[in-house]
């Protein structure tokens, strides 16, 4: 196909944007691992990702092909993943969505922030995903090809966390190296953290 081009999300197509990735991580063995009930777990993940989307648009880094079939939620350097008033919005949010498993959730967030670098300011890929529909025509790849290609004209470095190991050797592609690996509280699965080095 075609390489995508990346242009930034709207405000009005936060709920677009939020429905593309709730298809893309219905699978994802963290996602779906902590969202157990595969009957609710598009709902959970769409309103989840809505807060993210939301408390991070006015940064000017969330990007997405044309008609929002990928989505690419950067966080860039100095900035916040989930903003006050958001952050305060997270937990409670996890109670209405998981109930008594909301502390799981808390738990995967911390862990994801225990491990993330604190040694060099980046570029932080929060979220990439395809709608289900679109995968398998390179749409997401290149949509972070596109992006990444806008971060290393700043000559800043980036990381991500890949929750799906199949995901690895793609990234590998785009010029990240793994960084480490730490496994989710009660006994979850692992996460490899990946980091890119700023281009000269």
């Amino acid at each position: 196909m075609t390489d995508a081009i990346a242009r930034p999300l709207r405000a009005d197509e936060i709920s677009d944007a939020a429905h593309t990735l709730a298809g893309a991580f219905f699978d994802d063995p963290v996602w779906a691992w902590v969202f157990d009930d595969e009957q609710r777990r598009f709902d959970q993940h769409l309103q989840l990702w809505s807060l993210f989307l939301v408390g991070s648009v006015e940064y000017g880094w969330v990007w997405v092909t044309d008609r929002v079939e990928a989505v690419a939620l950067w966080i860039p350097p100095g900035c916040d993943e989930l903003p006050p008033p958001y952050e305060d919005r997270l937990a409670p949010l996890g109670v209405e969505l998981l109930g008594e498993r909301a502390g799981l959730l808390m738990e995967v967030f911390d862990a994801f922030e225990t491990a993330h670098p604190r040694t060099a300011e980046h570029f932080y890929l929060s979220l990439l995903g395809t709608d289900p529909s679109q995968r398998g025509r390179g749409i997401g790849m290149a949509l972070l090809r596109d992006t990444l290609a806008r971060i290393d004209e700043l000559g800043a470095p980036a990381y991500l966390e890949s929750s799906n190991p199949t995901n690895n050797e793609r990234y590998a592609s785009v010029g990240f190296e793994r960084h480490a690996e730490f496994a989710l509280p009660a006994d979850g699965p692992a996460v490899t953290t990946m980091w890119r080095r700023a281009t000269d």
